[in-house]
């Protein structure tokens, strides 16, 4: 048992009662303004070094200043309940044998009784020697309490019989018993009666004020947890950021190569300084996000040294201490306002290579710096290919580039090569496994057709063949409103639906079986929505004309209004990348055309990257990265450049 306590005293004072200078338990400690302690000795010592007159010192820990006060270094806060845990670690240690058994009489060399104890310098007292202490300049604002009392309260703080007794440094015979607001200072009963007894001193009760205090500090500790949260979400995306910005320097270098072989002879030279300059942009660009992340752990580090420092001290400090040292408390939690996390700008992200022919001196090709995406290939518009589309709305594709088209005008369903050739298309009809009046398409990557068809959402194989189904919701249940299945969108291994008859996001298994059903109201017929990788709904307001986002839960994490060139757009249908990034597409008017806009993964707008999409609908990625769009008579293909 007594090694046991041993220990835990042990351990105590290497956490908490060990000086960051000398690494042994405090002796006289003071804390600077960052809120963090050290023995006087060791700052006399930093000082001596620094140069003559200076009069600010650097805190050890977090380099941050403190301006010396007038009376020098000692005039400086005491950290009372520094020095109280270390006499209480070193009476167990004297309890268990490991320190010499303290004496009973003065120092003075007298043989009288030890009666006070003096906070600041950490020793006792006679009467004689008390008054003494009193009596010099540097000592004789001191705080001095009796030794009774500062035996109790090195007990635990659940053992409290009663509180610690201070008193006041200017009338020396009357305890602190009140706060004046006013000068953030304790004060007693005289003071109150002459000191701050004009009209501007607003003074209270000790317990009034200490509890009001803990009310601030703990409203701005939530708030640096929501600091925390942003820079956690800030980190992951610029993360992803990174990590998409190596995939497509993996892919440009990708391209070169290819255009490389075609071009063998000629260009193996030129293809070797484009990879150089490609990588040198990387390189560059991969530096600006280490320093964007750097500076912003090193804001959040800062953040959470002022938060061990403020938490450390309200849950070891009592309320005299707290009070006391409640102007530095404040100004410290000041600094949440100054710290700034710089975004994850995704725009450098992006970096390709769009290659050309090589002859005489022309170089491989150049690199594409920022994303965009360039008109391909169209189906269905004057007579192109053997297919026509009179509502062509929602598209999906499989991973051969097969493309499956909903056709709200036609009531079709209906697969179309990449290349523009009818396939074929789903049965229309009463049997269950034909279609009655399917709305929402979305593919698996292993290749499986999702549809919501009315109140069920029936699944195809790649040849449109069907495998099974599934009802979201119980139907006929007393109170509810008719199902209305309209939107679905999958990812690897879940399925979520919109149900606007009932007003409800469901999430599936990829079998049918329910995970989340999240209230919402916000989704309309002709909206959209998909899933991200982070297990987040993304979707769609055409009428309120909003971008929304909600986890499986239900929970809002963001809700951003759609602009385009500074005016409200009508949002519709809605993509999410591998990387998080949110691909939206906006209305314009019938002139401009529609544009494709893109956002990441916190709901930023990052850029327009296509445009003149005219009456576009649903949107969907093919397996080589193109964008398929469906523009009521047509579906077009864009490819990234």
């Amino acid at each position: 048992m007594a090694e046991a306590a041993a220990k835990t005293v042990w351990k105590i004072s290497q956490g908490h009662l060990e000086c960051p200078i000398c690494c042994c338990l405090f002796k006289d400690p003071k804390m600077l303004d960052c809120l963090h302690s050290f023995c006087l000795k060791c700052l006399e010592e930093m000082m001596s070094k620094q140069k003559p007159g200076a009069e600010k010192i650097t805190c050890p820990v977090c380099r941050r200043e403190t301006q010396v006060p007038d009376g020098g270094l000692q005039s400086l806060s005491s950290s009372f309940f520094l020095s109280s845990l270390v006499d209480e670690v070193k009476q167990q240690e004297e309890v268990l044998g490991e320190a010499s058994i303290p004496t009973a009489t003065c120092d003075c060399g007298e043989g009288k009784e030890v009666i006070w104890r003096c906070l600041d310098c950490s020793d006792n007292f006679c009467q004689e020697c008390r008054k003494a202490h009193g009596r010099f300049k540097s000592t004789k604002g001191h705080q001095i309490i009796s030794l009774g009392d500062w035996q109790e309260s090195k007990m635990p703080p659940a053992e409290h019989i009663k509180p610690i007794t201070r008193m006041c440094t200017t009338h020396t015979d009357h305890p602190l018993c009140l706060y004046c607001d006013t000068c953030d200072t304790l004060i007693c009963s005289m003071c109150a009666a002459f000191d701050h007894r004009s009209a501007e001193h607003n003074f209270l009760k000790i317990d009034d004020t200490i509890g009001s205090f803990r009310l601030d500090v703990d409203i701005i500790l939530q708030k640096f947890e929501k600091c925390r949260q942003r820079f956690k979400s800030t980190e992951n995306s610029i993360e992803r950021a990174r990590n998409r910005l190596q995939k497509k320097l993996a892919q440009a270098r990708s391209d070169i190569s290819a255009q490389e072989e075609a071009e063998i002879a000629k260009i193996r030279k030129k293809a070797k300084l484009l990879t150089k300059n490609v990588d040198k942009i990387g390189q560059e660009r991969d530096s600006e996000y280490e320093k964007v992340l750097m500076h912003n752990r090193d804001q959040m580090e800062r953040a959470d040294q002022t938060i061990r420092a403020v938490k450390d001290l309200m849950s070891q400090a009592d309320d005299f201490d707290l009070l006391e040292l409640k102007p530095k408390v404040m100004h410290n939690l000041e600094f949440h306002k100054e710290l700034n996390f710089k975004p994850a700008n995704h725009g450098p992200s992006f970096i390709g290579v769009k290659c050309q022919d090589v002859v005489s001196d022309a170089d491989l090709g150049e690199v594409c710096v920022s994303e965009k995406w360039q008109f391909k290939e169209v189906f269905g518009e004057e007579c192109f290919g053997d297919v026509e589309f009179q509502g062509a709305r929602g598209v999906a594709c499989f991973r051969n580039g097969d493309i499956v088209v909903k056709d709200t005008e036609l009531d079709r369903l209906s697969l179309i090569s990449s290349t523009g050739q009818f396939k074929a298309s789903v049965p229309q009809g009463a049997d269950c496994h034909e279609l009655e009046a399917p709305w929402g398409v979305a593919v698996t990557d292993d290749d499986l057709l999702f549809v919501t068809d009315k109140k069920k959402v029936k699944v195809f194989d790649i040849e449109l063949q069907f495998v099974r189904e599934f009802t979201p919701s119980v139907d006929d249940a007393e109170g509810l409103l008719e199902s209305k299945l309209r939107g679905i969108a999958v990812d690897k291994q879940r399925v979520a639906v919109t149900d606007i008859g009932r007003g409800v996001i469901s999430v599936h298994n990829l079998d049918g079986s329910l995970i989340a059903s999240i209230s919402n109201n916000m989704v309309d017929v002709d909206d959209d929505f998909a899933i991200s990788n982070t297990d987040r709904l993304i979707f769609t307001n055409h009428g309120e004309e909003r971008l929304l986002c909600v986890d499986f839960k239900g929970n809002a994490l963001f809700n951003v209004m759609t602009l385009l060139n500074g005016e409200q757009a009508r949002p519709s249908g809605v993509l999410c990348d591998d990387d998080g990034s949110i691909y939206v597409k906006v209305e314009t008017d019938e002139y401009e055309g529609d544009v494709v806009q893109k956002y990441d993964s916190n709901g930023a707008f990052i850029a327009t990257v296509a445009q003149g999409l005219y009456s576009a609908l649903g949107i969907a990625f093919t397996p080589t990265g193109d964008v398929v769009v469906a523009g009521k008579i047509s579906v077009k293909i864009f490819e990234r450049v």
